[in-house]
């Protein structure tokens, strides 16, 4: 069976939930953040809102609408699209678990689930760089039941709740991405997922990075010419197929060293180096690390965080 790179990469960021919590407002409010690296979901229960994202676009967020934005940076998420000296910045928490602007004797004008999460992958970057910059689906039935067992299980004191929480997290994205109808995708793993040419060329490079794939054998997967291809495949994912290529095998590369129970031997083997040396000169060259002193590095990293 072939892998689905899609649920492969969202695997690999390994997502975890750093806040989920329901927001209902009855005052107009906006709240506004600066140079956050996490992951953002927001579902709209009722009402409407705004979403503003600093360098890429503002989002009209109705009744029944979904976003998600990997790598959230600057944004203010309001009830207005003008400000108002009084708008509310900052909820209070209730008893009951809401975060309220405004009264709690009030109806809530907007009722929403909001969440973030970060992800934990070493190569996040580059594999946050393959996702489109948001998804907005609208009436999704699927992501509010989804959205809502993931709020309810964050809020419980459950066995197994991390572990419950993870796999909840991972669904819940991987069907946002797959719902969605509006998203930027001008470059994005999603829109090449999408083209019936390149599509069958990524799923052979994650179903086997061990092969020594050419840009010809890949374009016999597209079906397509050696140039119509490699024009074709940069233009939608904004990469070269060999650059993309060597990005997956470092990023799997990088994933079994963290992992600590291979021999450099054995992962070169799996990510198409007929050699240790070759891999090893292809690691360092593309991560400024050799393989053994990266896996030394994370090593140390990893400790000093759980000190």
């Amino acid at each position: 069976m072939m892998i689905d790179p899609l649920s492969q990469i969202i695997a690999l960021l390994n997502p975890e939930v750093t806040h989920s919590k329901l927001v209902h407002a009855s005052a107009a409010f906006e709240v506004s953040r600066s140079d956050s690296n996490d992951a953002f979901y927001c579902l709209i229960l009722s009402g409407k809102a705004y979403l503003n994202i600093k360098h890429a676009t503002q989002l009209t967020l109705n009744e029944g609408d979904f976003v998600l934005i990997p790598a959230l940076g600057s944004f203010t998420f309001s009830s207005d699209q003008t400000t108002t000296k009084e708008m509310q910045n900052k909820p209070q928490f209730g008893d009951d678990g809401i975060y309220r602007f405004g009264p709690i004797s009030e109806t809530p004008k907007i009722q929403a689930l909001v969440g973030h999460s970060k992800f934990t992958s070493v190569d996040k970057q580059l594999l946050v760089s393959l996702l489109p910059s948001y998804v907005l689906i609208q009436k999704e039935a699927r992501l509010t039941k989804i959205a809502s067992l993931l709020l309810e299980e964050t809020q419980a004191n459950r066995a197994a709740k991390d572990a419950i929480i993870e796999h909840l997290l991972q669904v819940l994205m991987i069907e946002a991405f797959r719902s969605s109808t509006q998203a930027d995708t001008v470059t994005s793993l999603l829109a090449g997922l999408a083209d019936a040419r390149i599509n069958p060329a990524i799923r052979a490079i994650h179903d086997t990075p061990h092969h020594p794939w050419s840009v010809t054998q890949l374009a016999d997967q597209a079906r397509l010419s050696r140039s119509a291809f490699y024009s074709r495949f940069n233009r939608i994912m904004g990469v070269t197929p060999m650059a993309y290529l060597l990005n997956w095998r470092m990023t799997l590369a990088k994933h079994m060293l963290n992992q600590g129970n291979m021999r450099v031997s054995e992962i070169a083997d799996k990510v198409g180096y007929g050699s240790s040396s070759a891999f090893s000169s292809a690691f360092t060259r593309h991560v400024g690390q050799s393989p053994g002193s990266y896996a030394l590095w994370q090593d140390q990293s990893l400790l000093g965080a759980s000190n």
